[in-house]
């Protein structure tokens, strides 16, 4: 059942285009003890159907930008087969907790944007 509650919650989110892998890794790891480097495989092999579907109701909505999106596509793949290999190489705990501070500065960056959005429109 919480396998089902994070697959859910995550699809959601990925839906959203904010990335579902915020949800699914911490899942898989904490909550069903899986190692990282296996939470994040799965977590890819998720990730393209619901991004291929996201995808698509974005672009049916008008909100892609082609000129970003030509501008980011080549590095993101160039940044994909890097970061592969970088994870394939590091410990599986190391690679868990960069991950898990990853997502606390981006929890806080987001946190900050929240902030400085909520006093601009006082």
């Amino acid at each position: 059942m919480i396998l089902i509650l994070a697959g859910l919650i995550s699809g959601i989110i990925s839906g959203m285009g904010i990335g579902g892998g915020t949800v699914l890794i911490p899942a898989l790891t904490i909550l069903m003890g899986m190692d990282q480097k296996s939470a994040q495989a799965i977590n890819l092999v998720y990730f393209i159907p619901t991004a291929a579907i996201a995808l698509v109701r974005h672009i049916k909505n008008h909100r892609i930008e082609k000129n970003a999106v030509f501008k980011i596509v080549i590095p993101g793949i160039l940044g994909a087969v890097v970061g592969s290999f970088i994870a394939m190489s590091v410990n599986s705990q190391l690679l868990r907790k960069c991950f898990g501070g990853f997502l606390g500065i981006m929890g806080c960056m987001e946190i900050l944007k929240g902030i400085r959005y909520n006093k601009t429109q006082d």
